[in-house]
């Protein structure tokens, strides 16, 4: 293996050497990742890795026309969700070679999107990816500079950019089907806020079995995705002799719940069983421990950054990519009540 001269940075050229490649697929493997062979691409990485290499963005922009930096808009939130994506939209980028620059904001409309996004082209951005949760979002992305390759995450569906999302309807199907299956007779709901695409998704496919199965469809209870909400919501069911099972629309909110119904003297899974969504880290250790639905995030992350490699080669990817989520069984799930648990 031969490595930089110690003393300088390594170049371009260090790492085609040490990878054993010329110095246009070290390129590729930088620019455009997925049109190089794994085991090659792997062995590149590799040594740049070892040489601590850092891509010369300038002398990129002077030779290609591109600075090496991508774009992301995103609303300023510790949610889990929007924060995870976030995280694996940037990990991608940087994966790939690419700098990312990142516009916050405090609300998602047409007037802060437009401004997020021209405050990044004006550090030459390469193309930017936007992440989306809310409906508000929606006209702002009707009105995007027309040169610029946007694509968009957890977005509606009616917008002109393309979107790479977790398909939330699949997975609130999913969590109350399991419901029903056990036994339970209908499943009420703690939903997210009304302005999150994500939340009216679930809200969408836990209506959808209900009905589909003949069963009664509860008013749905909206929560602000915090334990807090989820445990005022939780005191009203476990005021209410007939839920025997809850679908709640993230995990957070499901604690909440689970605090309100153990001090209602209503046990889990025995009395009332609780399914959550996201798969948050510690949903494996609430107490009973969480069955919850499981969205892949770094999945999201790569589809959005590849659908912009595709827009900034000029070449229109698919206009939507959904992502599976999983249905996490664990041992907040069980029969209904009056059912055998053998």
């Amino acid at each position: 293996m031969v490595k930089a001269k110690t003393g300088r940075p390594a170049v371009l050229m260090d790492v085609a050497v040490l990878a054993g490649v010329s110095t246009m697929t070290v390129s590729r493997v930088l620019n455009a990742p997925e049109r190089v062979r794994a085991e090659t691409r792997e062995r590149v990485l590799a040594a740049v890795k070892e040489l601590d290499y850092r891509p010369n963005h300038a002398a990129r922009q002077l030779v290609t026309g591109r600075s090496g930096v991508l774009g992301v808009v995103s609303i300023d939130t510790t949610l889990y969700g929007p924060a995870s994506t976030l995280y694996s939209v940037e990990q991608a980028a940087r994966h790939a070679g690419y700098n990312v620059s990142i516009a916050s904001l405090s609300s998602l409309h047409r007037t802060s999107i437009r401004e997020g996004v021209e405050r990044l082209r004006a550090q030459a951005v390469d193309g930017v990816i936007i992440v989306a949760p809310h409906e508000s979002a929606a006209d702002g992305l009707h009105h995007l500079p027309p040169e610029m390759p946007v694509v968009a995450v957890d977005a509606g569906d009616d917008i002109p950019v393309p979107v790479a999302k977790v398909d939330q309807r699949a997975g609130a199907i999913r969590a109350t089907r399991h419901l029903l299956s056990l036994g339970h007779r209908s499943v009420w709901h703690v939903g997210g806020p009304a302005d999150w695409l994500d939340a009216n998704g679930r809200i969408e496919g836990w209506r959808e079995v209900l009905e589909a199965a003949g069963r009664p469809v509860p008013d749905v209870l909206r929560g602000d995705w915090s334990s807090r909400s989820g445990y005022q919501l939780g005191r009203r069911l476990a005021a209410d002799p007939e839920v025997s099972a809850v679908f709640v629309s993230n995990d957070q909110m499901a604690l909440g719940v689970l605090r309100a119904l153990r001090e209602a003297g209503r046990r889990v899974p025995e009395d009332v069983s609780v399914v959550g969504f996201d798969d948050i880290p510690e949903a494996a250790y609430f107490w009973p421990p969480l069955t919850t639905v499981r969205q892949d995030f770094g999945e999201v992350g790569r589809h959005a950054f590849h659908m912009l490699l595709d827009r900034m080669a000029g070449t229109e990817p698919e206009s939507r990519r959904l992502v599976e989520p999983e249905l996490v069984v664990r041992e907040s799930t069980g029969a209904a009540p009056g059912l055998s648990r053998a």
